[in-house]
């Protein structure tokens, strides 16, 4: 019994934490990159915190991700090709979701 109540805590937990990942996500983030992109599994393209990873302790993070969105492509990830500016997304749009990706690092 206790640990069926320790299970359901845990899951609200986890349920609760990814949630508050996915609230302060800028809203392209949600309509635009979440066609392709979650936030910690694969879809078509990477997930947010691998990207993220894979520029931790860059100080230009961002802004290398912004310049990836902007200009398209695979980045090296060898999961298909992403069209410049995704799903058509302003500059600044992409700044918000790059600061976004950026910080998930942290």
């Amino acid at each position: 019994m206790k640990t069926s109540i320790l299970s359901m805590i845990a899951a609200a937990s986890l349920i609760v934490a990814g949630t508050s990942l996915a609230a302060g996500m800028p809203a392209a983030g949600k309509a635009k990159c979440g066609v392709c992109h979650a936030i910690d599994s694969k879809v078509v393209g990477p997930s947010y915190k691998n990207i993220s990873a894979k520029y931790k302790g860059d100080k230009d993070a961002a802004g290398k991700i912004a310049a990836s969105i902007t200009k398209g492509g695979s980045f090296g990830w060898k999961l298909g090709s992403m069209p410049p500016k995704g799903m058509g997304a302003s500059d600044t749009e992409i700044k918000a979701m790059s600061e976004y990706i950026a910080g998930l690092a942290k």
